[in-house]
């Protein structure tokens, strides 16, 4: 278990880091293979961060709520974030497509993944 954890957390840590580093935080320019790789990189762990995800299987009860909490709080969080993103680009009149689109992705998926589940389980 804490050895899966470990693994868990060090992908989320280069996934993170890739997608920052992707942001070009220093300007410094880079040139497109670099990029094109750094993107293959990114895409390479976003996969095995979500196989960790998909994976993971609650032990007890307990362990499953703490699961559904987590689950609900990381939800929570992007979708504030998101809002908080739309509000801000509202006020300077440049509303990017692609924050209301993940937005609304999100509910759509967690409002089909909730009905799927009360027919099915």
């Amino acid at each position: 278990m804490a050895n899966n954890a470990v693994r868990e957390i060090g992908v989320a840590v280069v996934l993170i880091g890739l997608f920052v580093a992707l942001l070009n935080p220093f300007d410094i320019l880079m040139p497109t293979m670099l990029h094109i790789i750094m993107l293959a990189l990114a895409i390479a762990a976003f996969g095995a961060y979500a196989i960790f995800v998909m994976r993971e299987k609650a032990a007890d009860e307990r362990d499953g709520i703490h699961r559904m909490h987590s689950g609900r709080v990381a939800f929570l969080t992007g979708a504030g974030a998101l809002v908080a993103g739309i509000i801000y680009q509202s006020y300077v009149d440049q509303i990017d497509v692609w924050l209301v689109f993940v937005l609304v992705v999100m509910v759509i998926a967690k409002i089909g993944t909730h009905f799927y589940n009360d027919r099915n389980y």
